[in-house]
């Protein structure tokens, strides 16, 4: 009769080693993206987030606005993805300054293809990949509520980077 939605509680990321997803999304100055033309300048970091403005979202993007600097010398790039439109995107960049791309995923394509749809579909989890240039994913952070973790998992990203 009625049955049970799975539960997302210690659902996995993708795993790595395995391939990322492709994706054609576009960002706050309606620029398409593919995660191929993304990786064409070096490794990514490619964070989900809930939605613009909020403070949790916001905190987050601004940490790494302010990694910009770190980012550049260990050849990295930051992309944000969320299922706000492009306009949001854009007032959300203008108002804090943020020097990276956000991407527009308004089905939420990308969300559910790097598993990090919410709880029966409603809303996204926070969820950051590292995926190298030959597009395998190298690590990968989960933590929905704990915005610290992703800033930790970004620095530890830079820091291999930086020595490679």
């Amino acid at each position: 009769l009625f049955r049970r939605a799975p539960s997302r509680r210690g659902m996995n990321m993708l795993k790595n080693g395995t391939t990322a997803p492709e994706f054609t999304l576009q960002d706050q100055d309606g620029k398409s993206h593919t995660l191929q033309s993304l990786l064409t300048k070096g490794p990514l970091i490619l964070y989900f987030y809930p939605a613009d403005f909020t403070p949790g979202c916001t905190k987050e993007a601004c940490s790494f606005r302010d990694l910009h600097q770190d980012l550049v010398k260990a050849k990295l790039r930051v992309v944000g993805v969320s299922p706000q439109d492009v306009e949001s995107h854009r007032r959300f960049a203008d108002q804090h300054g943020l020097n990276f791309p956000l991407l527009a995923d308004l089905d939420k394509k990308a969300v559910k293809a790097y598993d990090l749809d919410g709880p029966l579909g409603f809303g996204v989890r926070r969820g950051t990949y590292l995926i190298g240039t030959d597009g395998k994913i190298q690590d990968s952070v989960l933590a929905d509520l704990r915005i610290g973790s992703h800033e930790a998992f970004v620095k530890k990203a830079i820091e291999a980077g930086a020595q490679s």
